[in-house]
């Protein structure tokens, strides 16, 4: 068996739509932004293949291009290989697919674009392009790793090119999928042997872009252990669990990780005071400050807030009816975010009603969140489903400890209170006890009783500090899946 060393363990082509810090719309492209670094200590040189979009190539140092796609879906195409800090970047130029006026997938009105198909198809095209002719500087990749259903053709098109390379796809959020009526197959340069009942592509007589991923792949991996589980149940495999059922190996759960340099309450210089969970006295001046910028009054309960899209997925629509009880016990609430009208409609009423005691601020803004995640005492993230979760992650590093749904990566990383976790000392947040508005109601509850125990809450807000959930276990799990693959590739 012909095997690699550490030093030289192999080349990774990443294919996703979005990667900080040059595109950002969620959790995806933290993770993408992350994995280069994360791979690097453990001899993996990872490049990450993506959409150059308006201004992103202008944001790479020492562009190069190193491959023309004369005929991409409707033009010409061209890869720019770049670096944005210490991560490799090959930018995807084609102007008559990502030069848009909107954001990654929607136009100014905030509608799909109706050729995302085809965008994003071409993105899995270049990639399978690179991985058969190599790019002008002499790279070619031992492996890919493909993101969600933007990625998600190309295992497909490894196969239909008879290309003997390993690939990856990760499941970010199963609920989005790619869908696409089947009259544009040949748009998408599919074999129509992929589009038959039991094909990999077909999915309800539509051609399911994440399906053929999934279906395809060497390995399907998705971002935390309870979602690679729960997958397989009909209430959080949107139609594909039976897929996920019959691959011939597991879904392997591979929890994210956060960039802990930039998520560092010692250091930020964006929060009024710094701390340490040794020091964390100084915290209250972080929580001052974000009362201030909501225009709230400090009561006798605890400050909690809300960083998240609004969206009945993150469970917010439970979250109005059962503010009134928590502000008649003292508390208070923060909420940046934007999403649902008529969510965000009902956040704006209660601010509203509530002027004092509910404050909402429409939007994100990078800045702000790492304010909130410094001065509130809680975070709410009672999602419905949630893959992996990066916000109560961002909680329990700057001290806010998080209330949240026992569902995904929140059930993975967060330690409920319960009598026997408060008495071993190792607590760092509260879990619903069930998934509707009376369970977030009883949560809310304990939320105040907690925090009217200042040795239990202390506590708590200390473990959350010192609990370590960078990227050195999650990027040594992928070095080692990675190293399988390739290794089975030239056994």
């Amino acid at each position: 068996m012909m095997t690699k060393t550490i030093a030289d363990a192999g080349q990774i082509l990443s294919v996703t739509s979005e990667c900080v810090p040059l595109i950002k719309s969620g959790g995806l492209a933290d993770v993408t932004g992350a994995l280069p670094l994360a791979l690097a200590p453990h001899g993996w040189r990872m490049r990450v293949l993506l959409p150059a979009y308006p201004g992103l190539g202008a944001r790479l140092d020492d562009p190069t291009p190193v491959c023309d796609l004369p005929d991409l879906f409707g033009g010409t195409g061209q890869i720019i290989a770049g670096t944005c800090g210490q991560t490799e970047v090959l930018a995807l130029e084609a102007p008559h697919l990502f030069t848009r006026e909107g954001g990654p997938y929607l136009d100014p009105d905030g509608r799909d674009y109706p050729d995302n198909p085809e965008r994003f198809a071409a993105l899995c095209w270049a990639a399978m392009v690179i991985c058969r002719d190599g790019l002008a500087d002499g790279w070619r990749p031992d492996l890919v790793h493909a993101h969600d259903w933007q990625g998600g053709l190309v295992p497909a098109y490894l196969q239909q090119a008879g290309l003997d390379i390993p690939s990856v796809l990760t499941i970010h959020n199963i609920a989005f999928q790619g869908l696409a009526p089947a009259e544009r197959l040949q748009g998408l340069r599919l074999d129509p042997a992929l589009f038959t009942p039991e094909g990999p592509a077909e999915f309800w007589g539509k051609i399911g872009a994440l399906k053929a991923g999934l279906s395809l792949a060497t390995r399907v991996t998705t971002v935390s252990p309870r979602y690679a589980t729960e997958l397989e149940l009909p209430e959080f495999g949107m139609g594909l669990e039976g897929v996920i059922a019959a691959l011939p190996r597991p879904v392997a759960g591979i929890l994210n990780g956060i960039d802990t340099e930039s998520w560092s309450p010692e250091t930020n210089a964006a929060l009024v005071a710094n701390y340490t969970a040794t020091r964390i006295e100084k915290r209250k001046l972080n929580r001052i400050a974000l009362a201030e910028r909501f225009g709230l009054d400090l009561g006798e309960g605890p400050l909690a807030a809300v960083v998240s899209r609004l969206t009945r997925q993150k469970g917010l629509d439970l979250l109005p009816p059962v503010i009134p009880d928590f502000l008649a016990r003292g508390g208070r609430l923060a909420v940046l975010g934007s999403g649902d009208a008529d969510l965000e409609a009902e956040y704006a009423a209660l601010a509203a009603r509530y002027p004092a005691q509910v404050g909402f601020l429409r939007g994100f803004d990078e800045p702000l969140a790492h304010q909130i995640y410094a001065g509130a005492d809680a975070l709410l993230v009672p999602s419905r489903f949630e893959p992996c979760g990066l916000t109560q992650l961002y909680a329990l590093r700057y001290g806010a400890v998080p209330v949240v749904a026992a569902t995904g990566g929140l059930a993975d990383t967060v330690i409920a209170a319960n009598p026997a976790s408060l008495a071993a000392k190792v607590a760092t947040g509260i879990v619903l006890p069930r998934m509707d508005a009376g369970g977030l109601a009883i949560a809310l509850t304990q939320l105040c009783d907690l925090y009217a125990d200042p040795r239990a809450w202390r506590q708590i807000q200390k473990n959350g500090l010192k609990a370590d959930f960078g990227w050195d276990r999650s990027g040594a799990a992928y070095a080692a899946l990675y190293a399988q693959l390739v290794q089975e590739r030239v056994a």
